[in-house]
């Protein structure tokens, strides 16, 4: 989908690609804490592309063909250029990370950031595959 501004198409955020080491892993998280549900599959070959739906965001689980080319990143993600984290808005942060369990593991966090009104509460969890992905709750809306 695309906007037109006067006589410039402006591109819509359509989609993220993630490599999986085990996108069935990387489903049941996203499904299972995210809310995510299974929007459609397909085949391409010997490869199952997933791919994932919540409100307007759209995740496409592709499996790995290779390992990770460096450790897994630590705190709120990478500091070379590159993806640093997925965020999501939360009703409550420690409501949340209780629901998730063993399968938030915690890389930073939980931080109070800015000042009242709108300071937000943040946490940093690693998915099955490593990505940081990060909760926040409060802040501005």
């Amino acid at each position: 989908m695309t906007e037109k501004t006067g006589t410039v198409t402006t591109p819509q955020f359509d989609h993220l690609g993630l490599t999986c080491r085990e996108p069935l892993a990387t489903e049941h998280f996203y499904v299972t804490h995210f809310g995510f549900r299974r929007e459609r599959s397909l085949r391409l070959g010997e490869r199952e592309i997933i791919f994932l739906r919540h409100g307007g965001l759209t995740l496409e689980l592709f499996p790995a063909g290779a390992p990770a080319p460096a450790p897994f990143p630590e705190a709120d993600g990478p500091n070379y250029p590159g993806f640093r984290h997925l965020a999501f808005r939360v009703a409550d942060l420690d409501a949340t990370l209780a629901a998730i369990g063993p399968a938030a593991a915690l890389t930073l966090g939980p931080l109070e950031l800015g000042e009242q009104p709108g300071k937000w509460r943040v946490a940093w969890i690693r998915d099955p595959d490593g990505r940081i992905v990060e909760l926040a709750g409060g802040g501005p809306e």
